[in-house]
């Protein structure tokens, strides 16, 4: 029977306040570019060898950060792709909440090319398997996958980028109105 290696909770919660240094710093509106592993390990509490326990670099360590937004995206969009269901409204809520939760991060992620293009294919991944799922044909009168997606996506960014007050409820009855429902 092969023994599980067991999880040092010190090397967790090093992990987890230098990814809240990170954030941390990129509320504050700095640049990416201006990360240095000196800045977060001050901003941590920590020394930059702790840095270098669990990162090989910034790199690394922004990498990490985006696998685990975009897994607990994810997650988030799993719910909205079954079959209709009476709390469809909560589920797109909830969806945006997370990013609301993390606009901080995202206003900064979604000026890279890369994040933004990553977080609109798994939008259009989310459409098609909904559409799938709803029945919804392709070939039939609704707006193109990559539309949706997009207009989808710059309603994101404007939200958490223009810090504006709306509700996440608010930005769900939006979409709603504006798809109503068949588009998604």
């Amino acid at each position: 029977m092969p023994e599980q290696k067991r999880i040092d909770p010190r090397a967790v919660r090093s992990r987890k306040m230098l990814k809240n240094a990170v954030f941390s710093l990129l509320a504050e509106h700095m640049e990416i570019s201006q990360l240095t592993v000196q800045k977060i390990a001050n901003r941590a509490e920590l020394n930059r060898a702790t840095f270098y326990l669990h990162y090989e670099d910034i790199n690394d360590l922004l990498r990490q950060i985006v696998h685990e937004i975009f897994d607990d995206l994810s997650m988030k969009v799993e719910p909205l792709l079954q079959v209709p269901s009476n709390d469809e409204q909560q589920q797109l809520v909830t969806f945006l909440n997370y990013f609301y939760e993390y606009r901080s991060i995202f206003a900064v992620l979604v000026e890279h090319t890369g994040f933004k293009t990553h977080l609109s294919n798994l939008l259009k991944s989310s459409i098609e398997k909904r559409r799938g799922e709803r029945n919804i044909n392709s070939t039939g009168r609704v707006a193109s996958v990559d539309i949706v997606a997009a207009s989808l996506l710059g309603i994101i960014i404007w939200w958490i980028k223009e810090d504006t007050e709306y509700s996440a409820e608010y930005i769900a009855d939006q979409i709603t109105l504006m798809y109503k429902r068949r588009y998604l």
